[in-house]
């Protein structure tokens, strides 16, 4: 499977410019998958339903079908999955991307904008091939205009054989 990273500090851009790459790169005939990472505590369901309940009475994995989509709950109660246990559990698609996951190990577009006041990520992470930024930048790797989402899905897509 062909993954790529879009990753970057907290109000950068990342989600806008991942839910913009999607549309993008859907709209090319291609199929896309993502994972998104966050460092909270998630819950989807809610207390009460039917699906809580199985939770709560110690089922491992809930599934939630219906006609619409198909829903599966995993409790792990241990350490945070890594990305490749995640990965492996996904359906076959031509791209996922991956939102965080920002010291894993795949390349990866970094979302940079200087009013959030953190420094690049860049400089210490070879697999960072592109940043994306409103920016004007002078980097050892190529900077992508990150309001123009053609040429940074172009971008990944020519990175991961797409193109």
């Amino acid at each position: 499977m062909r993954v790529y990273g879009v990753i970057g500090w907290k109000n950068s851009g990342k989600t806008s410019l991942m839910e913009r790459l999607v549309a993008e790169i859907t709209g090319r005939g291609l199929s896309v998958s993502t994972v998104k990472h966050v460092h909270h505590t998630v819950d989807l369901d809610q207390p009460g339903k039917d699906t809580f309940r199985h939770r709560q009475a110690g089922a491992r994995e809930v599934v939630l079908a219906s006609a619409d989509r198909l829903a599966i709950l995993v409790e792990h109660r241990g350490p945070e999955p890594e990305l490749p246990a995640v990965l492996a559990r996904m359906a076959p698609v031509d791209l996922i991307l991956v939102e965080g996951y920002k010291r894993d190990a795949h390349p990866k577009v970094e979302v940079w904008r200087a009013e959030t006041g953190h420094p690049l990520i860049q400089p210490g992470d070879s697999l960072v091939r592109a940043v994306a930024t409103d920016a004007a930048l002078t980097l050892p790797v190529p900077v992508l205009d990150l309001n123009d989402t053609a040429a940074v899905a172009d971008f990944i897509l020519r990175e991961v054989g797409l193109v």
